[in-house]
């Protein structure tokens, strides 16, 4: 359960009693606290049954591999074996970064709002892929420094400006505690609304120069590691400007002193608006129980955030692939979570969250329409034990 079901019976304490700490922290946004109560774990006889459904449609068993769990994950969200996905939605938060001040980029932060319009304009990676994989484009101004005045109709800017950019957190906290709690609402909503407008699977994406930066801050704090070993190149730097970052990460870590067990914490302190917006995403999704596809390591740092505000989410998540950057695998181990891909793909955007967004829907095509084996009258595969030695070389593998 979410830690916020810890702290239910604190609205009952005698009178005259302190609510301090964490508990007060949880009870700051009687909102949020209420939607984090509707997080239930995903539903198991739902995923029995689609495994069931799996092991009789006639083809060797499990030979689909990660996409036949990633199919009888979605049925354990919906509550339901008969998947049907329904619309699909790119959801791209988009917002500016203080740290950005620091030069941990290769371009300035006026980049993000060129990028934000382009968005609107259809002309990104992501937009392109977007219409070959069926999804509508949803960006989304949750904290562009920019006024965004040349923007374009082809997918309308959402304007949900959170601040005008975050803080520069080697100076201060990157925005207030109540600015993180907003940004993650503002997700939340977001995907509540789209599904009722018929959107049954939300893909992550983010814009934000400087925002490898703040992920691979938030990824050190939540993963309990150094930040040599989280922080890559992003979008290119040098040698000098990659020790550059490391050095910042460490020193805003180290003055901000964000709690690893408090996710929205660590958001408002060494975050940023975009990742605070997919926290709240990936939230969503598990509120109103439709499945939200991981894409990198941005959207991953921005998903173990929001497992950290409430542990159940990761059961409505989906992981597409497994992004290049340093921390890449580490994020997805720590959710639970097994790609699909393995492309060597670092872009952001959700492209990775797109590219797989077609094999999904083939894998759904054959759960729902192919024979099973007493269609062909012909007997079923038998599920026999792993052989211990392959079992080893499996689980070594996936600690690689």
């Amino acid at each position: 359960m979410c830690g916020i079901w810890e702290i239910q019976e604190i609205q009952r304490l005698p009178d005259g009693e302190e609510v301090t700490g964490k508990e007060r922290k949880l009870l700051e946004n009687m909102e949020l606290m209420e939607k984090l109560k509707m997080i239930s774990p995903s539903d198991e006889k739902a995923k029995a049954l689609a495994a069931a459904r799996w092991n009789a449609v006639a083809k060797p068993l499990h030979s689909l591999g990660v996409l036949e769990e990633d199919i009888i994950k979605i049925a354990g969200m919906t509550g339901s074996a008969d998947i049907s996905l329904g619309k699909k939605a790119l959801v791209v938060m988009c917002a500016d970064n203080g740290i950005v001040e620091e030069g941990v980029t290769q371009t300035g932060r006026e980049v993000t709002a060129i990028v934000t319009e382009n968005f609107t304009k259809g002309d990104t990676c992501s937009c392109i892929m977007a219409g070959h994989a069926g999804a509508d484009v949803f960006p989304v101004d949750i904290g562009v420094a920019g006024t965004l005045e040349n923007c374009g109709s082809v997918h309308p800017l959402l304007s949900k400006k959170v601040m005008w950019g975050t803080n520069n957190f080697l100076k201060g906290p990157a925005m207030t505690r109540e600015q993180a709690e907003e940004a993650v609402m503002t997700g939340i909503r977001l995907v509540e609304e789209l599904k009722e407008e018929g959107y049954g699977i939300i893909a992550m994406g983010e814009m934000g120069i400087g925002n490898t930066t703040t992920s691979s801050a938030v990824a050190c704090v939540l993963l309990g590691r150094n930040p040599e070993e989280v922080t890559g190149r992003g979008a290119g730097l040098s040698d000098q400007g990659l020790h550059r970052k490391i050095s910042v990460i460490r020193e805003g870590i180290r003055e901000r002193k964000p709690d690893p067990y408090d996710g929205l914490d660590v958001l408002s302190k060494v975050g940023g608006l975009d990742l605070a917006g997919l926290a709240g995403v990936c939230l969503g999704g598990a509120v109103s129980r439709i499945p939200v596809v991981v894409d990198g390591f941005i959207s991953g740092a921005a998903a173990l955030a929001a497992a950290a505000i409430c542990p159940k989410a990761s059961d409505y998540m989906i992981a597409s692939h497994v992004s290049a950057e340093p921390a890449g695998k580490m994020v997805l181990s720590a959710l639970g979570l097994t790609p699909a891909i393995e492309a060597g793909m670092c872009l952001g955007e959700g492209t990775g969250a797109l590219a797989f967004l077609p094999l999904l829907d083939m894998a759904l095509s054959i759960y729902t329409k192919m024979s099973t084996f007493q269609d062909i009258h012909v007997e079923e595969y038998q599920e026999f034990p792993e052989d211990e030695n392959r079992k080893s070389e499996k689980e070594g593998e996936q600690d690689e």
